[in-house]
C-alpha cells in the first residue's frame, strides 16, 4: 500500500512537471504570435494550465528579482522540484515503509 501510495504522488509530481512544461511552450508561442488568445480552445487549455501552475510560481516569481522579458522561475520551478521534491517524498516514503507505519 505504501508503494502505491508513493506511486500516485510521484505520478502527481510529474503530470505537474509535463503542465509546466506545456504552459512555458504555450506561453512563448503566445509571445511569439504562433498562437491566438482568441481561440478558444486555445485560451481553455491555457487557463487551465496557468490555474495549475501559477500558484506554485507565484511566491516563487515574487522573490525572484525582475530580469526583463525573461522569466526564470519555471526553470527554478523544475529544479527545486528535482532536487528537492522528489528526493524528499522517496525518502519519506522508504522511511515509512521500513517502520512498517501503514
Amino acid at each position: 500500500m505504501v508503494f502505491a501510495l508513493y506511486q500516485i504522488i510521484m505520478m502527481l509530481i510529474q503530470a505537474f512537471v509535463w503542465a509546466l512544461l506545456a504552459y512555458c511552450v504555450m506561453s512563448m508561442m503566445l509571445g511569439f504570435g504562433v498562437l491566438d488568445i482568441r481561440n478558444r480552445f486555445f485560451y481553455s487549455v491555457f487557463n487551465t494550465l496557468a490555474r495549475i501552475v501559477e500558484p506554485v510560481m507565484t511566491p516563487i516569481r515574487n522573490i525572484m528579482p525582475n530580469t526583463g522579458a525573461m522569466d526564470f522561475t519555471p526553470m527554478i520551478v523544475l529544479l527545486l522540484i528535482q532536487f528537492l521534491v522528489r528526493p524528499a517524498v522517496t525518502r519519506i516514503f522508504f522511511m515509512l515503509a521500513s517502520h512498517n507505519s501503514f
